[in-house]
């Protein structure tokens, strides 16, 4: 990057002095450099200003390239300062001693501060070769000794005009002791005639030295033309300068060719190729006698080439050197065309030729500082991943990035967030290498909202980490971006669990959530857990386990055997992700509760019942008899068929051993019915007995004791009207009307409900049986309490029983 010498009006600052010990002062050859190291950073402007005795002149670009000055500088702010031995404002002597004086000014925007550095260096030099020939950055210097006589014929095509202007030479007001420039004669290849006044305004410099007669041109000039040399282009400049002398007036020619292409690039290698013989500068044939490469300015020599791996080779037509695309001469530099991202590279080899020729003997030193900069080339940071799972947390090692870029936010699956933001959620690092280059460190917790997560597998998490880094390159500020995931896989998973309890007619369960919450369905039995069957089921949660209480007679309940005192329960519990159809957990809970299934009456009846059980699914409740098929339930639903027979009927077969006598029946199937499908089930059959003591004989002790006052019973008649009203749901209520007598009772001995109207009609459901409530019943009878109120007068006409601790019912 050619750094162009900045020349305008600054506002007032203040002027700060300091020391030059960041800049390296050199000779080399016919140039003196400056090396300045990290003071032109990104941001600052620099001023030079040639020192001439006591004043100070401000080097503009047109004035650096008339005067004999460039600069170059690097994106890292290292700056390097040409001056010509034979440019303007350097003390001369005698063409051996050189004494330049050079003011820098630092300008850093936002700020009021001048950082200046006055520096003075002197060169000696004695080397001089006839004529030497500089290309530099900005402009091309051609000096020649006036020592000698130009042997060299002149320019054909322009000896009249040359043979007038010495005739006038009796008209000119010469000077004895010191050479004067009259005029100038540009040709390209047409004369274009300049006085030296014009030469000057129209931007080259002229000047003679005690010895030597120097002249530069910028490049592309009117009066500088191309031409192709070998196949590489060049910028020429031809002048006949008119000058006098103590001996009178005297015409120089001067010629600069300088290349101003031949370079190529492949395959990481920079060549550069120069011609052999620059025809434009030679008339005749010519003898190289040293050749030498440099870098910014300096000769190498053979070792220094080696180390770096350059090459300085000839061919037929031309002079070749090769350098390696990132040696540590030139630097990268970051570009972002089309948001994607590019680097150049710019190095800055020198070639310097001695050559004699040899019709006159007369030497020419050549000298070229060509800087390079490489087409845009595609950069691919490097992304290493050095994530290791177990520790949960992503790790990405983004770069290498040059020192001009930098990050400005990073896109994740949830949104933008800016590097400071990055910074604060200790996301991020930047590491910094001594070369200026840079790679960032991102760390990201597996748990971070930022990172999508899936369950590939029950037990396995994966995680995943989408990433746009925006980058700014500066000073350009031009963006550009560069997406990547990462991903990782992690057996982490903590299933959810089940565990539960029974007690005498419930199953209390409790699901434990694993350690991604409550993402998971639970069923129970065949159907699933849903808010209302949760309701149902007393369900309570909190944000690490689920509770239910379900009795055991509930239809999610599996019945897988019973006998005449208790049934065996089991309760199925599935969690399942309904996404994958993963089964979470798997459990399992049987137990017994007691369940009375046979009665045996005094009275020669029998009560029997019987359960669905989970062998025979397809078993309907009401189907079953006895055997006698005429005797069926008496009552029956889904999972139950109650009976109630005479041992004496039903197929009811009697056995006598002992004392005692054996009732016994079957229920099972009706295989004839046709709502029975599936045959291929196992027989159902369950047996019930009653046993019953023939002889037996009981004494009773007892003590006697008369009665003072032996009630006696008077017998009534009369008409009393009695009302039975329903409520709902099935609430009873029997009370005695039109009486006010407190010595009357209502007592209910027994209460049923039929489908019919008919009293006698089949099915029959026994509510109240011999005065206290049917414990046969799955839903027993509640009685309620009676108390006087606006309504009831007198309790006692209101029926009211309950049981005592021995079970027998009561009557109060």
């Amino acid at each position: 990057m050619a750094v162009v010498v900045a020349g305008q009006a600054k506002p007032h600052r203040k002027t700060n002095n300091q020391p030059n010990g960041d800049i390296k002062s050199d000779c080399a050859g016919s140039h003196m450099t400056l090396t300045l190291d990290d003071v032109l950073a990104v941001g600052n402007q620099l001023e030079i200003e040639a020192t001439n005795g006591s004043e100070h002149i401000l080097l503009t670009p047109g004035l650096a390239a008339k005067c004999g000055y460039s600069m170059e500088s690097d994106p890292w702010g290292n700056t390097r300062i040409y001056a010509s031995l034979m440019g303007c404002y350097v003390d001369n002597i005698d063409d051996q001693f050189f004494n330049i004086g050079l003011r820098l000014k630092m300008y850093s925007d936002g700020t009021s501060d001048v950082v200046t550095r006055d520096v003075t260096k002197t060169c000696s030099y004695s080397a001089w070769a006839s004529q030497e020939i500089v290309c530099d950055r900005n402009y091309m210097e051609i000096s020649k000794d006036l020592g000698q006589r130009d042997g060299s014929p002149h320019t054909k095509g322009h000896a009249g005009n040359r043979k007038d202007d010495l005739t006038n030479n009796a008209m000119l007001n010469v000077n004895d002791t010191a050479y004067a420039i009259w005029k100038m004669t540009f040709y390209t290849p047409e004369p274009t005639v300049m006085m030296l006044d014009e030469v000057h305004e129209a931007g080259y410099g002229a000047m003679t030295s005690p010895n030597r007669l120097v002249v530069r041109s910028p490049y592309n000039t009117a009066q500088t033309y191309s031409e192709d040399v070998a196949g590489v282009p060049m910028e020429v400049v031809k002048v006949g300068t008119y000058f006098t002398t103590p001996q009178g007036l005297r015409i120089v020619d001067l010629m600069a060719a300088c290349p101003t292409g031949g370079v190529t690039v492949y395959d990481g290698t920079i060549s550069w190729h120069i011609p052999r013989y620059i025809t434009p500068l030679l008339t005749g044939r010519v003898k190289i006698l040293e050749m030498h490469m440099g870098i910014n300015g300096k000769r190498l020599d053979k070792a220094q080439m080696a180390s770096r791996g350059y090459t300085l080779s000839s061919t037929d037509y031309h002079l070749v050197i090769e350098l390696p695309i990132g040696s540590p001469d030139g630097y990268f530099k970051s570009h972002a065309p089309d948001y994607q991202y590019h680097l150049s590279y710019t190095v800055e080899p020198m070639l310097e030729l001695l050559w004699i020729a040899k019709d006159t003997q007369s030497d020419t030193r050549y000298k070229v500082l060509f800087p390079i900069t490489t087409p845009l080339m595609r950069w691919y940071p490097d992304m290493a991943d050095e994530t290791i799972p177990e520790e949960g947390v992503f790790k990405v090692k983004f770069g290498t990035l040059l020192h001009d870029v930098n990050l400005v936010n990073i896109t994740f699956s949830t949104g933008v967030l800016s590097a400071a933001e990055c910074n604060a959620k200790g996301f991020l690092q930047e590491q910094k290498y001594s070369n200026g280059s840079k790679v960032y460190l991102l760390q990201v917790p597996f748990s971070d909202d930022v990172v999508l997560k899936h369950n590939p597998e029950p037990l396995l998490t994966a995680y995943f980490l989408p990433l746009t880094y925006g980058f700014m390159v500066m000073p350009e500020e031009t963006p550009f971006s560069y997406s990547l995931a990462v991903d990782a896989s992690l057996n982490d998973v903590v299933l959810p669990s089940v565990f539960g309890t029974c007690d005498d007619a419930t199953f209390f369960i409790t699901v434990k959530y694993g350690s991604q919450g409550r993402n998971f369905e639970t069923m129970l039995g065949t159907q699933m857990l849903t808010p209302e069957l949760g309701n149902v089921y007393g369900q309570t949660e909190n944000g690490t386990h689920l509770s239910l209480s379900l009795p055991y007679t509930s239809l999610d309940v599996a019945f897988e055997l019973f006998d005449t005192s208790s049934v065996k329960a089991r309760l199925d519990v599935l969690l399942w992700e309904p996404i994958n159809n993963w089964t979470l957990s798997e459990f399992s809970l049987a137990c017994n509760f007691p369940l009375t299934t046979t009665k045996c009456y005094s009275n020669g009846t029998m009560t029997a019942l019987s359960v669905k059980v989970e062998s025979v699914p397809n078993l309907l409740p009401h189907q079953l008899t006895l055997r006698d098929k005429s005797c069926k339930p008496y009552f029956s639903d889904d999972r139950f068929a109650h009976f109630s027979f005479n041992v004496n009927a039903c197929g009811t077969s009697r056995v006598f051993f002992g004392n005692y006598l054996l009732y016994e029946n079957d229920i099972s199937l009706d295989y004839s019915a046709k709502a029975y499908t599936s045959p291929v089930e196992p027989d159902f059959r369950h047996t019930v007995s009653c046993y019953y003591l023939v002889n037996e004989t009981e004494t009773l002790e007892f003590d006697h004791q008369p009665l003072v006052n032996i009630p006696s019973l008077v017998i009534g008649t009369g008409q009393l009207m009695v009302e039975m009203s329903l409520w709902q749901p099935a609430y009873f209520e029997s009370a005695l009307l039109h009486s006010a007598n407190p010595q009357l009772e209502l007592i209910l001995d027994n209460c049923w409900a039929t489908l019919q109207e008919e009293r006698t009609s089949l099915p029959r459901w026994d509510i109240i049986v011999d005065g206290c409530e049917n414990l046969e019943d799955r839903y027993i009878t509640t009685f309620h309490p009676v108390v006087s109120d606006q309504r009831v007068v007198v309790p006692s006409l209101c029926d009211l029983k309950s049981r005592d601790g021995s079970g027998k019912c009561q009557r109060h």
